[in-house]
């Protein structure tokens, strides 16, 4: 049996190679990050057939070992991805020193391979990273957009201060319309008939004629103050702010439609949406490598920690290590389930009856959460309320 460890970088990959019995066959050496490193790593692999032999294992480290896997992957060649913190422990384990470089890296990955169970990244990996690249970076934009509209709440309590409030401080479709082609409040106050059907159009007739000439009092005695840096200010965030919410609308067609393809048994659970489920899907990827929904909660870093020494032992928080990204979906998925799904809101009401406060309440039941999935996943079954316990 052959291990190749592999330390990633951006730019060069350091490998190294040995047997089960520890003997070195390939000390550690360099391949760049391009077709001619990838094709000297095959030639060194290609000496050392059977395929099925060698076990090729490399830490996480982002998108910089795609390439790598897709390479690997085309050759036939498994290999194995794991989570960075394994391997820091092993090499505290294994020595005192506090030396690290890239060649001792490799070394230690390919001796760290013959300690553990051996488990290949699954084959056509790479939709589902597409998957994780588009949820993630809708997270991001998401992020950007709310961002803007603080910004631009910022600015408005220079220029009319009244407006957000009059809107129950939330940018409506019928706010930002009027931020969109006003801007400012003396533009607003001298709007006629014309504005006002536009405004019950776009608001599908919830803008009544009161509000309208409320709006547009407010507008004439606003203690804001009409500053053109600020209205230009405005006019910058507004289109960025546009810009992002067109991305992320962009983004989320595409998301569904992945996702909507694929038919993930988690679509049948009510309260889950689409968008929720991509996000679970691709961030727990293959969940063949999952034995137990405990795993699965760890893979999200919602398992609690745990303590003990002695006669003292303790449980602690969640240990939040993992997906942050996957974290924060299940955990905002606890108010949907409530309140679309019997189930679970029977189960929520069960544990604060039995004084868990409401996080506390909601973690178990994404617990639960996670065991449904795990069952309806590895039975390629619908979701069932009846079958719940």
């Amino acid at each position: 049996m052959y291990f190749v460890g592999i330390d990633i970088s951006k730019y060069k990959h350091d490998c190294f190679i040995t047997t089960e019995t520890g003997d070195i066959v390939c000390n550690s050496f360099t391949i760049m990050n391009n077709h001619d490193g990838f094709e000297e790593l095959l030639s060194v692999l290609s000496s050392l057939n059977p395929k099925e032999q060698i076990r090729i294992g490399f830490e996480s480290t982002g998108h910089y070992a795609l390439n790598l896997k897709l390479f690997l992957e085309k050759a036939h060649y498994s290999f194995m991805e794991f989570n960075p913190v394994l391997l820091a422990k092993f090499n505290k384990s294994q020595s005192l020193r506090r030396t690290k470089t890239d060649t001792i890296d490799s070394v230690s990955i390919a001796r760290w391979l013959m300690t553990v169970e051996y488990k290949p990244h699954p084959v056509g990996f790479y939709h589902t990273y597409s998957l994780k690249s588009l949820t993630r970076l809708r997270n991001s934009l998401v992020k950007q957009r709310s961002f803007y509209i603080i910004k631009i709440t910022n600015v408005l309590d220079h220029i009319f201060p009244e407006f957000k409030p009059f809107f129950n401080n939330r940018f409506s479709k019928t706010a930002l319309y009027l931020l969109e082609n006003y801007r400012t409040a003396e533009k607003m106050a001298r709007m006629n008939s014309q504005s006002y059907d536009n405004l019950r159009r776009i608001s599908r007739g919830k803008f009544s004629m009161q509000k309208f000439l409320k709006l547009k009092e407010l507008a004439r005695n606003t203690v804001g103050s009409d500053n053109e840096l600020f209205v230009s200010q405005l006019n910058s965030l507004m289109t960025l702010y546009k810009q992002a919410a067109h991305e992320v609308n962009s983004l989320e067609t595409q998301i569904i439609s992945l996702i909507e393809e694929i038919k993930p048994k988690s679509l049948t659970i009510p309260g889950i949406g689409s968008l929720s489920v991509a996000v679970i899907y691709a961030e727990y990827g293959d969940l063949s490598k999952f034995s137990s929904p405990s795993q699965m909660l760890s893979f999200a870093g919602l398992e609690p920690s745990y303590y003990q020494s002695g006669t003292f032992e303790h449980g602690g928080h969640m240990v939040k290590r993992g997906s942050s990204h996957l974290r924060y979906t299940l955990m905002n998925l606890c108010i949907p389930l409530i309140q679309h799904n019997m189930v679970f809101a029977e189960y929520y009401a069960k544990k604060r009856t039995e004084g868990k406060t409401h996080r506390v309440a909601c973690s178990h039941l994404i617990k639960k959460l996670i065991r449904v999935i795990f069952t309806l996943e590895k039975n390629g079954i619908d979701f069932d309320p009846t079958k719940l316990r």
